[in-house]
């Protein structure tokens, strides 16, 4: 055990030296190849990874006083004849086939990795009813449709990542809540809750009918959703 204590404080010395070792700077470079090295870097940084990649962890790879938003845009700009594009999700940014190619990807059967996992109609209306109300209990849900919102159905879309458990509600026994994920924002391509659809948007599409959903709490309806995910 003191051997396994004593080697944490080794790694993290390591790790420093590590990062003093990696030149973000590059000071050696002319300007313009030192701005093309960085947004290299950026590409390579988010192509590598699963989840919208955050501006803290972009600013690891860069020059310090290196502007994040000109190199994304930079970046953008060189995708434009591309079929994939960099889009600005979750609180960061990853790369994602252009809509147009939806079609085309469908068509070749080709596996595909990310996106949103296949709910159920119900599911999908208990998961709006989240990202609208949030924090949310199961008791509150289950009044906005007036029948049970059950465990599996919580626990399908904790399982697809969706959702999270909030704070504890104040109500007697106090139940959990329920918050929406990054991923939610990242499956659905949104930067925060402010992209939800306002109510009336859902109803002039028919998905949804006013008179059926209400909010649980005796508030008036939800216009507006809070500017982060839980």
């Amino acid at each position: 055990m003191a051997g396994a204590s004593a080697a944490k404080p080794s790694r993290r010395k390591a790790n420093i030296a590590d990062e003093r070792l990696y030149d973000r700077e590059l000071e050696d470079l002319p300007p313009e190849l030192r701005w093309r090295e960085w947004m290299l870097r950026i590409e390579a940084v988010i192509f590598a990874s699963a989840e919208p990649v955050s501006r803290e962890t972009l600013a690891r790879v860069v020059g310090k006083d290196c502007s994040i938003d000109l190199l994304i845009d930079d970046l953008r700009e060189e995708l434009i004849s591309r079929p994939y594009e960099l889009v600005s999700v979750a609180g960061g940014w990853q790369h994602r086939t252009r809509p147009r190619f939806a079609e085309t990807i469908r068509a070749s059967s080709t596996p595909t990795g990310g996106g949103a996992a296949a709910l159920s109609e119900f599911e999908a209306m208990v998961l709006m009813a989240v990202g609208y109300f949030q924090p949310v209990t199961r008791s509150e849900l289950s009044k906005i449709f007036g029948r049970e919102v059950s465990r599996d159905t919580i626990a399908n879309l904790r399982g697809a990542g969706f959702i999270g458990s909030g704070p504890r509600s104040p109500t007697p026994g106090a139940p959990y809540s329920y918050v929406t994920t990054l991923h939610f924002l990242s499956a659905f391509g949104m930067r925060t809750l402010r992209d939800l659809p306002n109510i009336e948007a859902l109803e002039d599409a028919g998905l949804l009918v006013r008179d059926t959903v209400q909010d649980p709490r005796g508030d008036s309806q939800v216009d507006d959703a809070d500017e982060d995910a839980g």
